[in-house]
């Protein structure tokens, strides 16, 4: 049997764009009520957000020039320290230490919210009233409340405290405690400015401290990366301002007392060895006193400058030495000492190089450390290096001051043969005037030592009092007009793709796991191989499911297209008997008795002659349309029994005026297919081919069992019913499987059950154009702008 056209077997695209955008424009009314949502809410957090400000500062590192040493390692090394210390800076200003001393200066762990109808505002050194706290500042860093305060008066206000249960009247200044914490509210300024509640926050010191930590950003900037930044964000300019300034000023002063440290060291150790020295020098001139008290001896012989002018210069360099000799002896005590970490005196007159550079090299290091301890423990990796060099460093200035002391000793030494060989020559002299010049030698020493060390007391009091900043402040805290948080448009452009999103993923999630067929479209695949002959509508639930004469409702018209489209595939077939058309399906359900019974009323309206026969005897339908009773005697009765002939099971109806002559299902046989396997069912069709136009046969599903596929060579077409919402999509290979394996004829697709309402935007798929169009009287009565209206619905 031919078909009226051949359909391509060609592989295309089954992605429809334009199919896939009527999907989602189906539900435009959630998307437009989601995008309007979405604004409301953005437009509402906008107006109750209290806005954020970045508030920014900047200071310069000064250097120091003898912050850049170098020094000899053990074994023959160099090391050389550049202790710029931006990084160390850094850590520093976001330690907890130097925050908390900010947060407490600045009090900002005691905050004030003027209570509104939505939201509270803080108001930072402007709230009507303030508290003032009597109890020791640990308790007070520690504590955390709550407090509403509304005054009622000029003289009293109500206090209350939710976690205490506290709801009581109390007069401006008089003493409140709340647990542990004791304190007075006054107003502030002396007067009240309003009536309105006051909420006083009042938070640990040290959570405040690591609030600020957290949210507070510091780099450095510049060619030499000795300028930083800091910047901090918060809801009131003016505080984030006083934090950045204050915390900038306590680092300055933080870093001047780390310098003072070196001099105050240093003066410590020049004051030990001045009052040693005092004591040397009295216990000396006591001596010549009691010298020349003893011998009576009171002058020089003028016979000695010879000796004198001999011996000058051997003392002098004897009095340079020994000088030295005691300075580092002193140092050599200090870095024995019980305290291995502790400064060094710098610039105390060693003219050993090795040993100054060393000396200073050991400060910095010391300081370094020191600055790591105040954030760290000794178990940083960073401290553990210091310290190794340190202990390195130590070992080295000792092993340079021991052989620094031998060398003294050996020049001393030398110096002390070459006096006595002039002191020889003296030996005319006598030996009382050699004892005094001994005296008078220590005497001198002592004097010159204690001269020094007076100038370098003083040289390290102007060092400690002229001790130069560690930054300079280059910005001062200023806040941008422009808030970070919210940005109004963001928000709202965010609030509007949100809304938007969100139907439009719920109608995504609802379309990816729906699997149903639903409109044409979804047949594509499908009917790239077998023919689509056309849709029936759904039926209303008010509505007739049964098309009459003259029918002109959705279900009636979609008939009418059926069978005009059903004559185009059967017009080059024989017309001299009857078309066999059989009507199946996948699976139950899908509305095959319906379209079996609707098209046998739609072809006989026409005039046609029409047969329809239940062969569903498995589970029979069509009497509920007839309204005959189920087992009336019909087509398992004339199969099973040979005595019957087709005019004994062959019902006339005239339903509706509509004539179609009927042969039912039957009583239910316990062997359907082995009746169907007979030649009966043949001998029926080819007896009443001549007598009907159209003989239309109600088959079994065909997955479910195999009576239709038993039959099918029968037929002449075949119409493959599939229903909307109901039919699985995995299940259109089926038929295309039947058709290429040719177990069914003339195969063409009927999609049943179409809901039109959901596809308004589907005038691709011909959904737009509707049924029912046509002319009436009814339709001439109509106003123009009601027929106008209609014709843009149909």
């Amino acid at each position: 049997m031919e078909e009226l056209q051949e359909f391509s077997e060609a592989e295309e695209s089954n992605f429809d764009l334009k199919a896939e955008i009527y999907k989602y424009l189906a539900h435009w009314k959630w998307l437009v009520f989601g995008s309007l949502l979405g604004l409301l809410l953005a437009f509402l957090y906008n107006r109750y957000t209290i806005p954020e400000y970045r508030t920014e500062a900047s200071m310069m590192i000064l250097q120091d020039e003898q912050k850049r040493i170098s020094g000899a390692l053990p074994g023959g090394g160099i090391l050389t320290t550049d202790d710029s210390g931006i990084q160390n800076h850094i850590e520093n200003l976001r330690s907890k230490r130097l925050v908390e001393n900010v947060v407490n200066e600045l009090d900002l762990n005691v905050s004030y919210f003027n209570e509104g109808n939505v939201i509270a505002v803080e108001a930072y050194k402007s709230s009507s009233v303030v508290i003032q706290f009597l109890s020791s500042d640990s308790i007070v860093h520690a504590a955390s409340g709550n407090l509403l305060v509304t005054p009622e008066s000029e003289t009293t206000f109500r206090l209350k405290e939710e976690s205490f249960e506290y709801d009581e009247v109390h007069k401006f200044g008089e003493i409140v405690k709340l647990g542990k914490l004791e304190f007075f509210i006054e107003p502030r300024g002396g007067s009240l400015s309003n009536n309105n509640t006051v909420n006083i926050q009042i938070s640990p010191l040290r959570k405040i401290a690591n609030d600020y930590i957290s949210k507070m950003e510091i780099s450095s900037r510049g060619k030499a990366e000795d300028i930083l930044a800091l910047s901090v964000t918060g809801e009131v300019k003016q505080k984030s301002q006083d934090f950045l300034n204050t915390l900038m000023k306590h680092f300055n002063f933080d870093g001047m007392a780390d310098k003072r440290q070196v001099s105050e060291s240093t003066a410590a150790f020049i004051q030990d060895r001045l009052q040693r020295i005092t004591g040397e020098l009295d216990s000396v001139e006591s001596d010549i006193a009691e010298f020349k008290q003893e011998n009576q001896f009171l002058s020089v012989d003028a016979g000695a400058s010879q000796y004198i002018t001999q011996s000058t210069s051997a003392e002098q360099e004897v009095f340079t030495l020994e000088t030295q000799l005691m300075i580092i002896r002193s140092i050599r005590e200090t870095l024995t000492s019980s305290d291995p970490y502790r400064l060094l005196p710098s610039g105390v007159g060693v003219q050993e190089a090795g040993i100054a550079g060393g000396i200073n090299n050991y400060n910095t290091l010391v300081l370094e450390r020191n600055e790591y301890l105040r954030t760290s423990t000794q178990r940083n990796p960073v401290v553990q290096t210091l310290t190794d060099q340190i202990d390195a460093l130590r070992s080295n200035i000792l092993d340079n001051i021991e052989s620094t002391i031998n060398s003294l000793q050996i020049r001393i030494r030398e110096l002390d043969q070459r006096s006595q060989r002039a002191e020889g020559e003296f030996s005319a002299f006598p030996g009382l005037e050699q004892g005094m010049r001994n005296i008078v030698r220590q005497q001198q020493i002592k004097e010159q030592l204690y001269l020094f060390l007076l100038q370098r007391r003083e040289e390290s009091a102007i060092s400690s009092a002229a001790t130069s900043p560690v930054a300079k402040v280059i910005d001062p805290a200023f806040s941008e007009n422009t808030p970070v948080d919210p940005k109004p448009w963001f928000i709202l452009l965010g609030g509007f793709l949100i809304g938007f999103i969100i139907p439009l993923l719920v109608v995504f999630v609802k379309n990816f796991l729906d699997t149903k067929v639903h409109h044409k479209g979804d047949l594509q695949k499908l009917n790239k191989h077998i023919p689509f002959l056309g849709e029936i509508p759904k039926v209303s639930p008010e509505g007739d499911d049964i098309i009459q004469v003259n029918d002109r409702s959705p279900l009636a018209e979609s008939f009418r297209i059926l069978r005009t489209n059903l004559a185009y595939l059967v017009q080059s077939r024989n017309k001299e008997k009857a078309e066999v058309i059989f009507i199946t399906s996948t699976i139950k359900g899908e509305g095959k008795t319906f379209v079996s019974y609707n098209l046998s009323r739609t072809l006989a309206s026409t005039g046609k002659s029409v047969l329809l026969i239940g062969a569903d005897i498995r589970n029979p339908k069509l009497h509920k349309f007839t309204g005959a009773t189920v087992g009336a005697k019909g087509l398992s009765d004339y199969l099973y029994n040979y005595d019957l002939n087709s005019n004994d099971v062959i019902t006339p109806t005239n339903q509706g005026d509509i004539p179609v002559d009927l042969i039912l299902s039957g009583a239910i046989p316990p062997n359907p297919a082995e009746l169907l396997m007979n030649n009966r069912m043949e001998k029926l069709i080819e007896s009443e081919k001549n007598n009907y136009d159209y003989i239309i046969v109600d088959t079994a599903p065909t997955m479910i069992v195999t009576d239709t596929l038993l039959i099918s060579p029968l037929a002449d077409t075949t119409l493959y019913i599939t229903r909307a919402g109901y039919t699985e999509k995995k299940l259109l290979d089926f038929p295309k499987d039947l058709r290429e394996q040719g177990k069914l004829k003339g195969v063409a697709i009927v999609l049943n059950d179409v809901d039109y309402s959901k596809f308004s935007y589907g005038a691709k798929y011909g959904y737009s154009y509707g049924y029912g169009y046509g002319y009436g009287a009814d339709d001439e009565k109509k106003s123009l702008i009601d027929r106008l209206f209609n014709r843009k619905k149909a």
